[in-house]
This record gives C-alpha cells, structure tokens and sequence, in this order.
C-alpha cells in the first residue's frame, strides 16, 4: 500500500521540474495523477514515465491562465472520479529584470501564471476537494518569498502572496475539511535555473552559502508535497515547508 493509495491528485505544470518529480512521487505512490500542463508533449512524457513506473496517470491540457481550461480539467476530473483528493498548484514561471524596467504586460504575466491560476484552481475546485474524505492543497512558493534578491520583485512578489494565500485559504477551507500548506524550495537544478547556474562562480557561490553544501534536487520537493498530501499531515494546516538545505538562515 502507498502513501496515497487510490487517492486522486491533480499537478499544474507536470510536464518538468517540480511538477514532473511530484506526479512521479505520487503516481509510485498509489495515486491516480492528472498531470496538467500547457506543453503536452512534456505531459505526455511524465504520464509515460508514470505507467512505465506502474502507476496511473491520465494527462491534461491545461494553461492555468485560461479560465476554460481550468473548467474543463476539473470537469473531466468530476466525471471520472467525482472527487479530488490533492491538488498541487506548482505551475510558474520567473522573471529577471530591474523593478524600474518591468512591463504591465511583464508584471500581470507573472502573476496570473504564479498567483491567480492557485487562486482559480482552489476556488473552482472546492466542491470536488470537499467531496474527498479530507482533501490537501498544496502551492509551491519559495525562500524568495522572505529572501529577497536584485531583479526578482515580481517573482518575490507572487511566492509572498502565494503564502499569504495559502494561509488564508487554511482558515476558511478547515470548515470543509481541506487542509492548504505551502512549500518553499531553495536553488533547485531545474529548467528555471538552469542560465543562472551555468555561471560557475554564481553555482559555486550559491552552494557555499548553502549549510547542507548542495541545490535541492527536484525529488526533495516531491517527498516534501508526499508528506503534506498524505494522511500522516493530517493535522497540519496553513503552514510553509521549506527546502532549501538551511540557506535562508545562513544568508
């Protein structure tokens, strides 16, 4: 028996990084894992890793900026299952630019994909989290959202909201039975990163300021979202995990 065993898990962005290393985690296991994402040929990956595993998984297309796609994943979840179990809301982008320079188009970019879509996601699927027997959501903020660093402020920005968010929506889904915590992921070896960590001087400074002396690996992210999603979190609600190796008390 897995720790999820025939619960049924809804991932943004599973088509790489965060996304794809949790739908992995889950569908070991025992979920049944939609991976969404707007890049379908990535979804369609981590779905193929997911059965090659032995797990379930079912793909959806899904821009969590489009207020039909949001409606139409949920709804394809409903007929099939008639509940929702965990919604993870990983999908984001970042942005690096001088606060002096950014764009409105810039700015509400970030926040629609960052922000908004958590917003619509838990909102839109209440009734299908309230019908599971004690639902977990789980958002993907970040250290950045209290470590604050030249040409991030969107970013910061949207990961701040997305715990103010989460601690909010904690308060008023407990009446539901939906418990909603947050994960904050220090420098992690994904796509996201990538530019900045080929500079060998900027990745070599990253790691020393790092206590446990490495960048997270996207897999510690999905045991992090394992623990929350499972029942031995069943008493934990409103609450930030962060993993980041011990960087934010050594900056």
């Amino acid at each position: 028996m897995g720790r999820l065993e025939k619960k049924i898990a809804l991932v943004t962005g599973a088509g790489s990084g965060f996304g794809r290393a949790i739908c992995l985690e889950f569908g070991r296991q025992g979920a049944h894992v939609f991976a969404s994402d707007r890049d379908d040929d990535s979804n369609q990956e981590t779905v193929d890793l997911i059965k090659e595993a032995g797990g379930s998984a079912t793909p959806l297309h899904l821009d969590v900026c489009e207020v039909k796609d949001i409606a139409a994943a949920l709804s394809t979840i409903e007929q099939a299952h008639g509940r929702l179990d965990v919604l993870v809301n990983n999908a984001g982008i970042t942005q690096r630019e001088d606060f002096r320079h950014i764009t409105d188009e810039q700015w509400h970019e970030i926040l629609d994909i960052n922000l908004t879509a958590a917003m619509r996601l838990s909102r839109d699927g209440l009734k299908l989290l309230t019908a599971a027997d004690g639902a977990s959501i789980i958002n993907i903020s970040s250290i950045m959202e209290g470590v604050h660093v030249r040409q991030l402020s969107a970013y910061s920005t949207t990961k701040a909201a997305i715990a103010g968010l989460s601690r909010s929506i904690a308060v008023e889904y407990a009446a539901f039975n939906v418990r909603v915590n947050y994960i904050c992921p220090g420098y992690a070896a994904t796509a996201m990163t990538e530019r900045i960590l080929r500079n060998e001087a900027v990745r070599q400074g990253l790691v020393n300021r790092t206590p446990l002396k490495r960048f997270a690996a996207p897999e510690d992210i999905a045991k992090a979202a394992l623990f929350l999603a499972s029942d031995e979190a069943s008493f934990i609600t409103g609450e930030g995990l962060t993993v980041d190796g011990g960087m934010n008390i050594q900056l």
